[in-house]
């Protein structure tokens, strides 16, 4: 949790804080830009089509992150009015979010491999690697988790565009049990159980 850094270490706070905040951005910024490219307008006129921090910040979601640990960015709405294929549309911007995180996390792992010599003192230059690292970190959690195939993850909107349409409609009966689900998911620790793996191995692989 956040807050255990910030009574640890406030410098340790302050680059995690900015590390959560990037990989949030980019993964909600990938959702607005993916669904305008794709014909719907909602989200750009909303002002999320922006690399903004303040676009994607959502207050509740922001205070539980600090706090317990769990939390999430600002949904970005979308019209499927709007979509070509509304089925298949529709899980290509559920998608851009944790594709998002992990390319970032790629590019940051590129970058850290790259540079290995310790940046300079100098206005604070020797923090931007740790960020960067607390970066890739974040954006692994946040690209595997939202991947959960329940509502209301990204994952569960993925399935519902892979599945043929009969079983589709199906699959959008368990939305109403999705809260409720990812609740006693977070709640019994079987979420960290299930994400510590994977992120470990990611970073191991990538060297970060």
């Amino acid at each position: 949790m956040l807050i255990n850094a910030l009574i640890e270490s406030p410098l340790l706070f302050i680059l995690l804080a900015l590390a959560l905040i990037l990989s949030i951005t980019v993964h909600e910024f990938a959702h607005a830009y993916v669904a305008n490219k794709l014909g719907d307008p909602t989200a750009k006129a909303l002002g999320r089509v922006t690399l903004n921090p303040l676009a994607h910040m959502d207050p509740i979601g922001t205070l539980l992150l600090v706090f317990v640990g769990f939390g999430w960015g600002k949904p970005v709405p979308f019209d499927v009015t709007f979509l070509k294929n509304p089925k298949r549309d529709s899980a290509l911007i559920a998608f851009a979010g944790p594709l998002s995180n992990f390319i970032l996390a790629l590019i940051i792992a590129f970058v850290l491999n790259m540079f290995k010599f310790d940046l300079p003192y100098l206005f604070g230059l020797n923090l931007i690697k740790p960020v960067l690292g607390y970066t890739a970190y974040f954006c692994f959690i946040l690209g595997f988790f939202n991947l959960i195939p329940i509502y209301p993850l990204d994952g569960f909107r993925v399935v519902y565009g892979l599945l043929p349409r009969n079983l589709a409609i199906q699959w959008l009966q368990m939305e109403r049990y999705g809260i409720y689900l990812l609740l006693i998911l977070v709640i019994s620790g079987k979420a960290g159980d299930l994400l510590r793996p994977l992120t470990s191995f990611a970073a191991k692989t990538l060297h970060l």
